[in-house]
């Protein structure tokens, strides 16, 4: 179990700032079912496209039995996603891993489909003939050799070094490091033996202090403490800190916050603390979700603006209200950085700059991490695993 954190001066939040009730984060059956039928729309709909271009282009005989697999394990996501919350089966485990699988190839399969049927259109326009076999093949060959790609890239864990300078550090921080690692999403798909791979890297790099922003968990209330056990064989010399993110909100929080505090991690429930100088701020992700509670938790806790401060917070919104308030480094996750083209183009357009990596908004730096683990389908295509190795400079007077 990790040690006891020395040298922590806690600035408790005052009285007045309210944390989101348990209700808050439950999911009211309607709710559900609208997601529900609005998903499998969108997955039947892709999985006909890629059906209807396979009989076509390959000269498969029409709507025969072998068509239904792909829709079945499509479909099969919901309900696996919805069933692991009440059961941890082997057999609920395998059968969650094919199908989000299986997502992350319709992905693939359903832009080769595009391209097939575009192809046509183009050929049909220019009267040329086209290699119909042929081209489908290569489209759909390409997707199937990207789909195993992403499978094994996204368990290729990398190591991001990236050098922070920030106004009036102490002279403890200088050149010391910090190891950010979020979105760990531990549960069905990525469980202890995952959680000890990436022990084992920080283990090598020697951090300092380890941040944790969020989405420890993948969701699922379910043996919570068998998966955050390889934490008890760590640590680190200032401490290893946790916020929530949006996944270890969807039941009661102490449900996940609980087995985190039992391996000897500190979590920061809205607070400050002070490590040799350098003032940590944590703020779970409901709160730091609403710009007047953020603003709120940030006032009452008296930041000093002669030290240099870390907000800890999953998503990278609100920023103008950190900035306005003195932040000098927010560290978020929760984009995984789109995880898998092209939604990464997607999450760029609405998270802009900060989408992934080190940005600036005004005086204050954020970095976005990609995340360390994956979500849905267990694929990364055009983004990577990721643990963040910060190093901590002084910002020179002229900056």
């Amino acid at each position: 179990m990790s040690s006891p954190v020395p040298n922590v001066e806690e600035e408790h939040l005052p009285p007045g700032v309210s944390q989101a009730p348990a209700d808050e984060h439950r999911f009211p059956l309607s709710r559900i079912v609208r997601f529900g039928s609005v998903v499998s729309t969108v997955l039947l709909s892709a999985n006909a496209l890629v059906c209807a271009t396979w009989s076509d282009f390959f000269g498969l005989p029409g709507w025969i039995v072998w068509q239904a697999l792909p829709g079945a394990l499509a479909l099969s996501f919901i309900p696996a996603t919805i069933v692991r919350f009440r059961s941890n089966h082997p057999a609920l485990r395998i059968v969650y891993a094919l199908t989000a699988s299986w997502l992350g190839a319709l992905n693939f399969a359903f832009f080769a489909a595009l391209a097939c049927w575009i192809a046509e259109v183009v050929a049909w326009l220019l009267g040329w003939p086209l290699p119909r076999f042929p081209l489908a093949a290569i489209l759909f060959g390409l997707a199937a050799v990207v789909t195993v790609y992403g499978l094994i890239n996204a368990r290729w864990l990398r190591i991001s070094r990236v050098t922070v300078r920030l106004p009036n550090l102490p002279e403890a921080w200088q050149g010391r490091t910090a190891a950010l690692v979020t979105d760990l999403h531990l549960g069905p798909l990525s469980g202890a033996a995952f959680l000890r791979r990436v022990i084992g890297r920080l283990r090598s790099l020697r951090p300092t202090v380890v941040f944790i922003g969020g989405d420890m968990f993948d969701g699922p209330t379910l043996d919570l403490d068998r998966l955050v056990a390889p934490w008890r064989e760590f640590s680190a010399s200032k401490g290893i800190f946790f916020v929530t993110g949006n996944h270890d909100e969807f039941a009661e929080r102490s449900l996940y916050l609980d087995p985190v505090r039992r391996v000897g991690i500190r979590v920061l429930e809205n607070e400050m603390v002070s490590l040799d100088g350098l003032q940590l701020l944590g703020v779970h992700d409901s709160e730091a979700g609403h710009p007047a509670e953020l603003r709120q938790i940030l006032r009452r806790v008296r930041l000093d603006p002669l030290r240099p401060s870390i907000l800890l917070a999953h998503r990278p919104i609100n920023l103008p209200v950190a900035e306005q308030e003195g932040i000098s480094l927010q560290l978020s996750g929760h984009t995984h950085q789109g995880q898998v083209w092209p939604w990464n183009l997607l999450v760029s357009r609405i998270y802009g700059p900060f989408a992934y990596g080190l940005s600036r908004l005004g005086k204050m730096l954020v970095y976005t991490s990609s995340g360390t683990g994956t979500w849905g389908p267990p694929l990364r295509v055009g983004t990577k695993s990721e643990i963040v190795l910060i190093r901590f400079e002084k910002e020179s007077p002229q900056g």
